[in-house]
């Protein structure tokens, strides 16, 4: 639903009042927007927060660095949005950008938002690490899944059904954070669900967090079984390479930003990286459902 303006109809001749009429609709066409989208956000598991990660492809520092701009996208997102996140698990690139991070974003509705970005993201750009200026593509992958409250969750874990391996953090850390194993990773045998944490100051709120993560993805999993719409919610693995990817953002031989999913551009390509992703976000909630 959108109001339209007809100034026309308008008998005041003057132009400060057909300012505020204008502005008005503008606002109230706004408010329509958002009332729509919030509608749209009715899924099971909609109203809770996310845990996001991102996984860079083949292509190595390239990758790796598109991973980081990736990171800084989401994270100026919550900015915007006034969503709090918490990074529980960072590997840093060997010369740039990182090998994969995970990420807990706090507020409502996160994961309704976010659960149209998981899928592969595509950078076409002039490469900053090469000598020779040429053009390079590189992938990333991003997941999604909700995080809910431990006391909502009811899932058992068996101590035979883990493996639990500690070792040195690696992230940029508080003093004492890096100068023992402290971090964690736990290892679900059964579905070969692999949950890393490092953030925290201790190997015991490291193993905490890293529980808590994986008794989420467990969860859905299980949701997941029960309801029988596994490959609706988890949708087909894809491999982080050409063919696969559901949005590209190039930014040479020019500037666009696409979704493959409903055909939503923008040649805005910065203010895409600097988290202004809504554009996409509420096209795929009213195109996917």
């Amino acid at each position: 639903m959108k109001i339209e303006s007809n100034l026309d109809l308008i008998k005041y001749n003057d132009q400060e009042l057909n300012e505020l009429i204008i502005n008005q609709i503008s606002e109230i066409n706004e408010q329509l927007g958002n009332l729509e989208i919030f509608a749209l956000l009715n899924g099971e598991y909609d109203k809770y927060s996310a845990v996001l990660e991102i996984h860079p492809g083949a292509g190595g520092t390239e990758s790796c660095d598109w991973a980081n701009m990736l990171l800084r996208m989401y994270t100026k997102w919550c900015e915007k949005r006034g969503y709090k996140y918490e990074i529980v698990d960072e590997q840093k690139g060997e010369e740039a950008g990182i090998k994969n991070v995970s990420l807990i974003i706090y507020g409502i509705n996160v994961y309704g938002y976010l659960k149209n970005e998981k899928g592969v993201h595509r950078l076409v750009r002039i490469s900053p690490f090469d000598s020779n200026s040429r053009r390079h593509t590189s992938f990333a992958s991003v997941d999604v899944t909700p995080y809910i409250e431990n006391q909502n969750i009811d899932v058992d874990i068996k101590p035979n059904d883990i493996r639990i391996d500690v070792y040195r953090s690696t992230g940029a850390g508080g003093q004492g954070v890096n100068t023992t194993d402290s971090a964690v990773r736990i290892t679900h045998l059964p579905t070969k669900i692999v949950v890393t944490c490092q953030n925290e100051r201790s190997q015991i709120q490291n193993k905490e967090k890293a529980l808590e993560i994986l008794k989420n993805k467990l969860y859905q999993l299980e949701m997941e079984k029960k309801n029988q719409e596994l490959q609706q919610l988890k949708g087909k693995q894809a491999d982080i390479n050409f063919g696969s990817q559901i949005r590209n953002y190039i930014m040479h031989p020019y500037s666009l930003v696409k979704d493959l999913r409903t055909n939503v551009e923008t040649s805005n390509v910065n203010k895409v990286l600097d988290g202004d992703i809504d554009l996409f976000i509420n096209s795929c909630l009213k195109e996917i459902r």
